[in-house]
């Protein structure tokens, strides 16, 4: 019996071990295999180009490291984002989303919104704490609790915006020369919302300023462009969109359908933005929307952010791809409508990371943009709209 019982013991004992084991390292190798750099050589900066980059207000619409356990005041050595590494690549504004919710299968063409969701799991495996994994309000409110953890850890180096006060000051703080970043919250899709309206209280509370609609599939607000049927806005979706237009809070059509992308146009007057994307003119894909389509969300005083992954720039994801593809969307919809919006750390394969924005800004230069488009296109229009939503 005692030889039994040590068995027992020895045996919960390997247990033990190896789901710490799992729970330690597990998560990591998931997100090295899904927020890749590819390796490459130093790219070459120009002391022309250093010298513009280091003058830029650079901003950056959309990246999702807050789905990952990374301590994102430190740098690490993979990933894509981090508070070092956005300070290296002269960033002084990034937009965090909060993933709360993505079906297996995940595809640009369509999703069903019961598929299993990959979100759960990896809550679990990254010991989440336990009201995250079934609530997608709470994993979008412990991800807003994460970047305050951040800013605790480093408050000369990394704020918060949460108004237009906050985000002036920031700004003002570095053209005096101190090394700081500015973080802005939003969600991907406004399912964390769970059918309640009062819960946008709740995440408005909590930091959120940036709200997509729709993420991979069709939710209780509308249509996504990767759903089915390409449905418009559901009359929760409508309230949604016009509480949105009345709080100072940003309406991003990132993922959402062309039907509801269109019944926002009808219904707000507002700047709107396509946070991570690319423009049909470049190439046609899934992925993005029409041109006449993103011409109208132009025209409403807003911008599209230029992604920096394979799928958007159709091949060619370097800073010479990025760049030719922004050119493309400046003649589309003009230099006062385009932005970064580069989806770090959402699961997808980039050729450089933020710490190397630089290269972009070389490119940039070799493609023929002034340094007054590149100004814009690096920070100035996403920091013209945050002027002018943020309150």
């Amino acid at each position: 019996m005692r030889i039994v019982k040590r068995l027992l013991v020895v045996i919960l004992v390997l247990v033990a071990v190896g789901l710490i084991g799992f729970f330690a390292f597990a998560p990591a190798y998931v997100e090295k295999s899904r927020n890749a750099v590819v390796p490459h050589d130093p790219y070459p900066v120009s002391d022309v180009a250093r010298a513009l980059h280091d003058r830029l207000v650079i901003g950056d619409l959309h990246a999702d490291p807050l789905l990952w356990n990374r301590d994102l005041s430190r740098r690490s050595d993979y990933g894509q984002v981090d508070i070092p590494r956005l300070l290296e690549g002269n960033v002084a504004v990034q937009v965090f989303t909060a993933v709360t919710k993505s079906p297996a299968g995940q595809n640009y063409e369509e999703n069903s919104a019961e598929a299993f969701d990959n979100v759960t799991a990896l809550a679990i495996g990254q010991l989440w704490p336990p009201r995250t994994w079934n609530s997608l309000l709470e994993r979008a409110l412990y991800q807003a609790e994460k970047l305050e953890a951040v800013e605790a850890a480093m408050p000369d180096q990394f704020r918060i915006i949460r108004t237009r006060a906050d985000l002036d000051s920031l700004l003002a703080d570095r053209a005096a020369g101190q090394q700081v970043v500015g973080g802005i919250l939003g969600i991907e899709g406004a399912h964390p919302l769970e059918g309640e309206i009062a819960n946008l209280d709740k995440l408005e509370a909590a930091g959120h300023r940036v709200i997509a609609l729709q993420h991979f599939f069709d939710n209780a607000l509308g249509g996504s462009l990767h759903g089915k049927g390409n449905q418009g806005l559901t009359d929760f979706g409508r309230a949604v969109v016009e509480q949105v237009a009345q709080r100072g809070l940003v309406l991003d059509l990132a993922h959402s359908s062309p039907a509801v992308a269109r019944d926002v146009l009808e219904i707000t007057d507002i700047p709107l933005i396509v946070s991570h994307s690319g423009v049909t003119a470049h190439c046609e894909t899934p992925r993005n929307f029409p041109d006449e389509l993103m011409r109208e969300i132009a025209a409403t005083g807003g911008v599209i952010g230029m992604g920096y992954w394979d799928e958007v720039t159709c091949g060619d994801f370097t800073p010479a791809g990025v760049a030719r593809m922004t050119r493309t969307a400046i003649d589309l919809l003009g230099e006062d409508h385009v932005a970064l919006g580069s989806d770090f750390d959402g699961s997808v394969t980039t050729a450089f990371d933020t710490s190397e924005l630089a290269a972009l800004t070389q490119a940039f230069l070799d493609e023929g943009l002034s340094e007054d488009q590149i100004a814009k296109v690096m920070g100035g229009n996403m920091i013209r709209v945050l002027r002018a939503r943020l309150k």
